[in-house]
């Protein structure tokens, strides 16, 4: 094997010419595929071991310190050395990843700081047309573990920091069966589950899934749409509403767990100035904004439809686009109602999500009252088995 050693910036990088590793495999759980990044305009990565990255053209560069990753042109740029190629691997590291990622502002004219993460695994980069995507390979478990990180608090009830662990667990394999031939599983954040790859993890946390390791809420033998939100504030929500799944386990239960949610009530307002500008970034034709009434309703009394009548007509809404296009952190549910209208709509409502499956903050509830995290998941996801992994089917249905 013929080896060239290069400096780049403050580390070394000794380029190799090998086969490319090319599979992750973990002998007992699988690997799930987290996407970090979609569209970095810039990738920095650090370890304290040494590390390496590794080409499909079979070149191997080991690196200590930091490495930048940049799209250049139709290729990549390393430090300053460019490489003809558009996806790598980054392995070998003992330690932890210390990853920074760049991308864009709206006017795609300067960079800005955008996440950084602290993982272990390999990492999986992709020139796509929009910039760099940034894979993290990681054992199911330990995705576990950064999932109930992110999504709870650690000083909940033991109980409960079980159940979430188990939804999440449970979720990823759904993703992971439904998404096998786009390029990761699931994303890092609110888009599917919140991760915090792998920063420090509270005991309580590791507690929880060790004793509910490879443990799935399951429905003829296959992992469930786990679907979970913060606060339900009454019953939760039926998934045909939400997104026109018509799923047994997805249906409407009571909820009276979650009063002490710091978003149970909640009062919010914005200007039909601002409405009109948002619809308008979404492709909506729309005009003056005159008023807005709701025009729909979901069985457990959320706001399925909204009306709008402006100058250049009449628009119907989904309650669930509305809130996408106000904004989650303005409506923070589809429970609300309008309180007035005038210079500004002001907006009181109930709840925090999409309120479909387990309500986070009646889980928390239910455990403080004694039941147990199996009890929980029966609750939120009726007609489920929970069963251990090796029993699951985690293959496409027919």
């Amino acid at each position: 094997m013929v080896c060239v050693t290069y400096r780049l910036g403050v580390g070394l990088l000794l380029v190799c010419w090998v086969t490319l590793y090319s599979s992750v495999i973990w002998a007992n759980e699988p690997a799930i595929r987290v996407g970090l990044a979609e569209a970095a305009q810039v990738l920095s990565i650090q370890s304290a071991d040494s590390f390496s990255l590794l080409l499909p053209s079979g070149r191997k560069f080991h690196a200590s310190g930091q490495v930048t990753i940049r799209r250049q042109g139709a290729g990549l740029l390393l430090n300053d050395r460019a490489v003809a190629e558009t996806n790598m691997w980054v392995e070998g590291s003992t330690s932890t990843y210390h990853v920074r990622v760049e991308t864009k502002n709206e006017n795609a004219t300067l960079s800005h700081p955008g996440p950084e993460w602290v993982v272990r695994g390999p990492l999986e980069i992709r020139l796509n047309p929009t910039g760099l995507a940034l894979i993290n390979w990681v054992d199911l478990e330990s995705y576990v573990a950064g999932v109930v990180s992110g999504e709870v608090g650690a000083k909940w009830p033991l109980e409960a920091l079980k159940a979430q662990a188990v939804a999440a667990r449970t979720y990823v394999l759904y993703k992971k069966v439904e998404n096998q031939m786009q390029s990761f599983d699931v994303v890092a954040g609110v888009q599917d589950q919140v991760y915090h790859g792998h920063s420090v993890r509270a005991e309580s946390v590791l507690k929880a899934v060790e004793a509910t390791r490879g443990q799935v809420v399951t429905y003829e033998n296959r992992p469930i749409f786990a679907a979970y939100s913060s606060t339900a504030a009454g019953f939760t929500e039926d998934a045909l509403y939400v997104w026109a799944l018509d799923l047994p386990y997805l249906k409407g239960v009571d909820c009276p767990f979650d009063e002490q949610a710091p978003r149970y009530d909640w009062r919010t307002s914005f200007t039909f100035d601002f409405l009109e500008q948002q619809l308008l970034k979404e492709g909506y034709e729309v005009g003056k904004i005159a008023t807005f009434t709701p025009y729909t309703f979901t069985p457990s009394g959320r706001i399925d439809r909204v009306r709008l009548l402006h100058s250049r007509g009449e628009t119907i809404l989904r309650g669930q686009d509305l809130r996408r296009i106000v904004g989650y952190s303005k409506i923070f549910s589809t429970q609300f109602s309008i309180e007035s209208l005038g210079q500004e709509v002001v907006v009181v409502g109930h709840g925090a999500g999409h309120a479909v499956g387990m309500c986070q903050w009646g889980m928390r509830e239910m455990a403080e009252l004694g039941y147990d995290y199996q009890s929980i998941v029966r609750h939120y996801y009726p007609h489920t088995i929970i069963l251990p992994i090796d029993r699951v089917l985690l293959t496409t249905g027919d």
